[in-house]
C-alpha cells in the first residue's frame, strides 16, 4: 500500500486511536514539511498517548518550522495535562536546541510534582548545552530522587563546563553503582588532572560495568594524547 498526504491525513482524522497512531508513524515516510503540517491536529489529540507520540515526532520534523515548534512545545510543557507529554516536550527542546526555552523548563522544573518531568527537564539541559543550565543542574544534584541525580550527573559532561569537576567527585563514592557509572562518563567528558585521579580510583570499583568503564575512559584519553 503506498503511503500519500491523503492516506496518512484520513488516518489522522480517524475516529480510532490505532488508526491515529498508524497515522503518526507513517507521517517518517512524507516529507518533513507535509508531515510537519498533517501532524498539527494531533498534537492537541484527547487521548495522551497520541499526544504524546505527536509531540515526541516533532524532534526529527520540529526544524522545518522552529518558532512554530517552540511555540507548541511550551504550551504541551506548561499545560498538557499528562506529566509523559509534558516529558516528551522537555525531550525535543534539547533535542532540538530550542535555548529560547531554558526558562520555561527551568520555571517548570520548580513547580512541577512529577517527577518523570524533572527528570526529563533535567535530562534534556545537557543536550540543550546553554551554559545558564550550571546552577540548575547542581540543584539537580540534591534531589532526592535518584535519577534526577543521575541525569543532572549526564548533563553536567554533556554541558562541558569543567566547573562541574569538583562538584562530580564527591559522587564517585556514592553507594549507587549506577551514579559512580554515571560519574565517570561525565568526569571523562570534562577531562584534566583531576578527574584522571579519580578515574583510576574508578578503575578499582567493585562493580565490573563501573570498573570497565572507568578503565575505557583512561584508555581512551591516553590514545587522546
Amino acid at each position: 500500500m503506498t503511503i500519500t498526504r491523503e492516506s496518512v491525513q484520513e488516518l489522522l482524522k480517524s475516529e480510532k486511536f490505532n488508526d491515529r497512531i498508524t497515522g503518526i508513524n507513517q507521517l517518517r515516510q512524507l516529507d518533513a514539511s507535509v508531515a510537519f503540517e498533517l501532524i498539527q491536529p494531533v498534537l492537541t489529540d484527547s487521548n495522551a498517548r497520541v499526544r504524546y507520540a505527536a509531540i515526541s515526532q516533532l524532534d526529527t520534523i520540529g526544524d522545518r518550522d522552529l518558532p512554530a515548534t517552540l511555540a507548541i512545545l511550551r504550551d504541551r510543557l506548561f499545560n498538557d495535562s499528562e506529566p509523559d507529554v509534558q516529558a516528551a516536550a522537555a525531550d525535543v527542546l534539547g533535542a532540538l536546541k530550542l535555548t529560547e526555552a531554558f526558562e520555561d523548563l527551568q520555571q517548570l522544573y520548580h513547580q512541577t510534582p512529577e517527577w518523570l518531568v524533572q527528570f526529563s527537564i533535567i535530562a534534556t539541559l545537557g543536550e540543550l548545552g546553554d551554559l545558564r543550565a550550571f546552577p540548575l543542574l547542581e540543584e539537580a544534584l540534591t534531589s532526592p530522587i535518584e535519577l534526577v541525580q543521575t541525569a543532572a550527573i549526564s548533563s553536567f559532561g554533556e554541558l562541558g563546563d569543567t566547573r562541574a569537576i569538583p562538584i562530580l567527585i564527591p559522587f564517585a563514592t556514592n553507594s549507587d553503582w549506577q551514579i559512580r557509572y554515571r560519574v565517570v562518563q561525565a568526569l571523562a567528558r570534562l577531562g584534566g588532572a583531576e578527574v584522571r585521579a579519580t578515574l583510576e580510583a574508578l578503575a578499582n570499583d567493585t562493580v565490573e560495568q563501573v570498573a570497565s568503564e572507568a578503565k575505557q575512559s583512561l584508555a581512551a584519553s591516553c590514545d587522546n594524547q
